[in-house]
């Protein structure tokens, strides 16, 4: 073939190269038009209308951008959001069949972003057997023996550690004081990390960077706060990096010298004990982890256990300080619990005082449902799905927002009113109205009620984080009274966050 021929080529093919991409375009068209939509719209070009619904409002109502499309489409609408078709539910039982459909018909989906700054053995961002298996050492680390006994008595330990150091009339961010507690707690159960130390503080001055990037606009340029993050990422993960190096040197130590000696049951039974006390010990002596897997493991559990708890106690501050009827009767709850524990010449919490903290509960379930500290989830069609005659095709982004189930006045009665009486049996009214009606029954607010997720990627540290709200409240609510002292109110960013920091004076009770 000639020259001349040879460049001929291109042309004479570029007529059926045309032709198959108009046919490809005409077979994506059709296929979309066999599909029945919900109702919707796709806004600007790759945009979307993603700007709209990341707009801040006010953390106690679903915000504009929610409420005028379900007012105008429904509670199951098509969008276009984070540069993707996608389908947004507000609607509980579509959000249920999502969630108990992990891994069949639908899969854990987060914006490219969220990989690269958790990492990406990160539990957020992991799929399939692997999330399984990291799932499974957190449910073994957190089970509910450790809950009876370790971690309740460190949650108590760490609630006086903040609570003791409250002046009397001090001014003071609530917000901040509760990611004290939360972080303490976390470092010192994933790596033993004692509260005050240096290396404690230094850690948790990195993580204050890190926390700001992940929240932020994933912009990796010079000066942004993502850039920082992915900075102190790297400083992180060293850190983490040098515990587990120096762990591995004590594991090794320790069977050298159990080796070497004879040694009692009991003193081989403390010695694997103090191994396991902490996240980092039992992972390296229970799991077959790569050294990457384990650092970005205990990364996004640090992550995990200390944003989303220390935000929870702070709206409870900031619900109850608006209730004083609620504040009493925490009071004789928990001061019948520390009278009961005098007369019998206890100090320290334990799981049966726990148990009878039946309003405590409420008020958590309460704060949970107003607050919602998780707004949506990210997940991912992975079949066409058809449900309630709408059809959702495979591979578009589906939103379930559980904030819009929560705040559904067809599921709660006044669902925007701090109400804790809700979720007993007798309903005596929520703060500020005279209602004593209910909505349903319990039975009917738990099938709606999802702060933690639910189905295969149900939160697994929910029951710590339910442990900790209910110790910070009983020395909380014994021992101070607490005010406002300037407006603020948590927001949706569409993370949740009190912008002024919820400035607070407290006063101790006599």
């Amino acid at each position: 073939m000639s020259e001349t021929e040879h460049s001929l080529v291109p042309l004479l093919l570029l007529p059926s190269l045309l032709s198959l991409l108009l046919f490809l375009i005409l077979l994506k068209r059709r296929s979309r038009h066999s599909f029945n939509l919900p109702p919707g719209k796709s806004g600007w070009p790759f945009l979307g209308e993603t700007i709209g619904y990341l707009k801040p409002y006010s953390a106690k109502t679903l915000g504009d951008f929610m409420q005028q499309h379900i007012s105008k489409y429904g509670k199951i609408y098509r969008s276009n959001l984070f540069g993707e078709p996608t389908i947004v539910s507000a609607d509980a039982g579509l959000n249920r069949f999502i969630l108990q459909n992990e891994g069949r018909l639908f899969e854990c989906s987060y914006p490219r972003s969220i990989g690269g700054i958790l990492g990406k053995w990160s539990m957020l961002v992991l799929v399939g057997d692997m999330h399984r298996d990291m799932r499974s050492i957190s449910l073994n680390f957190l089970s509910h023996a450790r809950l009876r006994t370790i971690l309740l008595k460190d949650v108590e330990r760490h609630t006086l550690f903040v609570l003791d150091s409250w002046q009397q009339h001090s001014v003071f961010s609530a917000q901040d004081e509760a990611k004290k507690f939360t972080f303490n707690l976390m470092a010192k159960h994933i790596m033993s990390m004692d509260p005050g130390e240096e290396e404690t503080e230094q850690l948790k001055k990195e993580y204050v960077t890190f926390m700001k990037g992940v929240i932020s606009a994933p912009l990796n340029l010079p000066g942004t706060a993502y850039r920082k993050a992915l900075k102190s990422r790297g400083t992180i993960l060293k850190f983490i990096e040098k515990k587990m190096e120096e762990r591995k040197s004590e594991i090794k130590e320790e069977v050298k010298r159990d080796d070497e000696a004879e040694i009692s049951k009991n003193d081989h039974y403390e010695r694997k004990h103090r191994a396991d006390d902490d996240l980092l010990g039992w992972v390296l002596k229970h799991s077959n982890l790569s050294t990457e897997q384990i650092l970005d493991l205990i990364l996004s559990l640090l992550f995990a256990g200390h944003e989303t708890s220390s935000v929870s106690i702070a709206l409870a501050i900031y619900f109850l300080q608006a209730c004083p009827k609620a504040v009493q009767e925490l009071r004789e709850e928990h001061l019948k619990i520390a009278r009961v524990k005098k007369e019998l010449g206890e100090s320290e919490l334990n799981w049966d005082d726990y148990k009878k903290m039946v309003f405590t509960h409420s008020v958590i379930n309460e704060t949970l449902r107003l607050g919602n500290v998780v707004r949506f989830l990210h997940r991912k069609a992975l079949k066409n799905v058809r449900y309630k005659g709408y059809d959702i095709p495979s591979g578009w982004k589906v939103l379930p927002v559980i904030s819009a189930v929560h705040l559904d006045n067809s599921r709660y009665d006044e669902p925007n009113l701090f109400n804790p009486w809700r979720w007993q049996q007798q309903n005596t009214g929520a703060c500020g109205t005279s209602s004593s009606s209910g909505c349903g029954s319990f039975s009917t607010w738990g099938n709606n009620f999802m702060p933690f997720g639910g189905g295969p990627r149900l939160c697994a540290g929910s029951e710590l984080a339910k442990l900790e709200m209910a110790v910070f409240i009983h020395h909380l609510v014994i021992n101070f009274n607490w005010e406002l002292v300037e407006d603020d109110q948590p927001f949706a960013y569409p993370f949740v966050d009190f912008p002024n920091g919820l400035p607070i004076r407290v006063s101790r009770i006599p």
